[in-house]
This record gives C-alpha cells, structure tokens and sequence, in this order.
C-alpha cells in the first residue's frame, strides 16, 4: 500500500497542480480586461512578465547549469511564450471583447495538444481521445452558453491576434516540459520571465510607447504578474512535468468553469443551465483520465 501510494504521488501532485493553474489562469482575463483599456498593451505584457520573474526569483535556489542545446530550447521559449504571446494577448483583448477573449484563450489547449501529439510524440488511446473531446464540448460549452457571437466569425485584429497567442503558448508549452525534465521549475520561469519582458520593454521604449499607470491599477498589475503569470506557471510546469502536456492541458481546460464560478461570486453573474451541463461534461471527461490508467500519455524517447 504504502509502495502504491508512493508511485502515485507524482501523478497526484500533477493533477493537482494543474487544478491550481487552471484556477490561476482562469482569473486572468477578468482582471486584465480593465487594466489594458488604458495601460498599452505591449507595456502590460511587460511589466506582467517582470514582476513575475522577480516573484519568482525569491525562491530560486538551483545553481544555473544548462547545455548548449538547453539555452537554445530556453531562448525559443521566452521568445515565444513570454515576448510574442503576451504582446499579441493583450493588444488582442483591446481590441475584441471579453467573452470573444475567454473563447479564444481555449486556442491554447488545442495547440498544447497538436503540438504534443504531433511533434513531441506523445500518445492518447481511445479513451483518451474520448476524454479530450468531451472536455473540448464543456469548454465550448462554458465560454458560448450556446449563443455564438457573430462577431466571432468576422475576421477581427483582435480575434486573430489571441488565436496567434494561444499558438504560441502552445509551443511554449511543449518546450517548457522538456526543459522541466532537466531544470528547476522555478528557473525556467525567473529566466524566460525576465527575457520575455525585457524584449517586451525595449521594443516598446523604441517605439516611444510611454509608461502611464495608475495608482489603481498597480494592485491589479502585480494581481496579474504574481498569481496570474508566477505562480500559475508554476503549478503549469509541475503538471507538465508530471503527467505530460496532454493530460494537463485537459485539465487546464477548467479554467473556463473556474472563471465561471468567480464571475458568479463576485460580479453576481447568472449562471445558465446550459453552463452548469457543462461542467458536468468536462468533470467527467477529468474523471475518464484519472479512472483508466491506459489513458496516461506516453512519450517517445
């Protein structure tokens, strides 16, 4: 028994930190929507990343070691998750609205796990597939209420441009998990942080973008870049970690419930009938992954 359990502690830790980053994540929309209206987007993707790499950093402890080929992996993941993704997101949620914003986010499971599965060689089974589609459905479910918003369907710069972060996010995804298997979590995180925002901040500069905050604002900036960005991708890269990029980005899909249920809390929002069978959609396509064992992904080598 007690053999049993020390096998699966891995996996548990996984799945519950993946739980904890689709908590985390799904709170970021919501807060940032009021924040980019008046703060240029290119400088809150900036001094997010900052303060998430200086959060960070106060619990960094490994040495830095890495290869040639880890600083290669690691420079096309900050570039790619922590420069043109966030830029693109929030220039994007400018200019669409929040809910387009909430759907269009999801582009990141997708591309998480076609990205997996098609370069990085992981595998699903049937039941695995099965699971995916059912978590898809309550995740489409959950952000339309089954009223799809025409705009939606019109080519607008903000739509394409969240889509093209959520690909991004993707990449970086998959590049993150194997940089996990042979660096520290929490220096992958201070570096890429660091490298993203300061590429952010001096491309703005050039661009003679000023820097205009708000006393208001800073709580929901360092909201953003501690919980929102830090941590979360904290608890992100442990699951990726441990039970692969397919499995977590599944379970990152319940963000959108999460988001939900804090929406109702605080901004007293009616939750639909609709809604509600969607969450129990996507719970029991949680439930499908941690009932069959088969379901766990497998990497080539």
């Amino acid at each position: 028994m007690k053999a049993n359990l020390q096998k699966d502690r891995p996996l548990v830790i996984g799945y519950i930190s993946a739980i904890i980053a689709a908590l985390l994540f799904g709170c970021v929309s919501t807060v940032a929507k009021p924040v980019v209206s008046t703060v240029n987007p290119l400088m809150l993707a900036s001094l997010v990343y900052l303060i998430s790499g200086l959060a960070i950093s106060s619990v960094v402890k490994s040495k830095l070691s890495l290869s040639k080929k880890d600083y290669s992996l690691l420079f096309i993941t900050s570039i790619s998750g922590a420069a043109i993704a966030p830029a693109m997101f929030f220039s994007g949620l400018k200019l669409t609205t929040a809910a387009n914003g909430s759907l269009l986010s999801n582009g990141e499971i997708i591309f998480s796990i076609i990205f997996a599965l098609t370069l990085f060689g992981e595998k699903l089974n049937r039941i695995g597939y099965v699971a995916m589609a059912l978590i898809l459905t309550g995740v489409i479910i959950v952000s339309t209420n089954l009223e799809f918003d025409r705009s939606l369907l019109k080519v607008n710069t903000g739509n394409l441009l969240i889509i093209g972060a959520t690909l991004f996010w993707g990449l970086d995804n998959n590049i993150s998990r194997i940089l996990s298997q042979r660096i520290d979590i929490t220096r992958i995180i201070q570096l890429k942080s660091f490298i993203g925002g300061f590429i952010i901040l001096v491309l703005g500069l050039l661009l003679g973008i000023p820097v205009n905050i708000n006393l208001t604002e800073i709580p929901y900036i360092l909201l953003l870049g501690i919980l929102g960005f830090a941590v979360s991708l904290y608890f992100l890269l442990q699951g990726l970690s441990k039970i692969g990029t397919t499995n977590t980005m599944l379970i990152l899909s319940l963000s959108s419930v999460f988001g939900l249920v804090l929406a109702a809390i605080f901004l007293h929002e009616h939750v639909s009938i609709f809604q509600i069978i969607a969450v129990g959609v996507m719970l029991f396509g949680i439930y499908l992954i941690n009932r069959n064992r088969n379901v766990k992904i497998t990497v080539e080598s």
